[in-house]
């Protein structure tokens, strides 16, 4: 995968999904260790906040990233607008009235910012996000490869981002460009 920004496409899926979480955390600048955290970082267009890290939103941190590692969307605005539409499609009734509201804002935000991206990533759903299914222990999906992921959720071969996937600007390596 190479570094440059217009060159990072989805993660093979050859790959474990332990393999494309942990790249997936470490291109963004983020840690399992936060997952645990009393308090996460939260950014929406490069306003940093923080928002408590209540269980079910802990349980739905660690599950949209396993989205993206799945879907190939990014984690800039758009990217976020993205999954987060495709995830609303999915169902958010698990995910309680906090944290839903995180996921349905920023895909209504998306309507707004980028309304054909976020219209694709809501019809590319198949209603199969990690929100909804049940059974499937983390550690178990951590195991899978990425091909098997996809398959789970309906998602093609190839994740379904057509874009490059781009990166929050908070992100080591955007940070890093930017201050070039």
């Amino acid at each position: 995968m190479s570094d440059q920004p217009g060159q990072r496409r989805p993660l093979p899926g050859s790959w474990s999904v332990r393999q494309g979480r942990d790249a997936y955390l470490a291109e963004n600048g983020f840690s399992t260790q936060a997952y645990d955290a009393r308090w996460t970082a939260a950014s929406i267009a490069g306003v940093r906040f923080r928002v408590p890290n209540t269980a079910r939103h802990r349980s739905a941190i660690m599950l949209h990233d396993l989205h993206h590692v799945a879907t190939g969307y990014g984690t800039d605005l758009v990217g976020e607008v993205e999954v987060s539409a495709w995830e609303c499609r999915g169902g958010l009734r698990a995910l309680g009235a906090y944290t839903g509201a995180i996921v349905g804002g920023l895909a209504l935000l998306g309507l707004l910012r980028a309304p054909r991206r976020t219209l694709r990533a809501w019809r590319a759903s198949r209603r199969a996000s990690l929100f909804r299914l049940s059974g499937h222990a983390y550690d178990e999906l951590l195991a899978l490869r990425i091909a098997a992921l996809r398959r789970l959720l309906a998602v093609p071969e190839a994740g379904l981002a057509r874009e490059p996937r781009r990166l929050h600007a908070h992100a080591p390596r955007a940070s890093a460009r930017a201050a070039e």
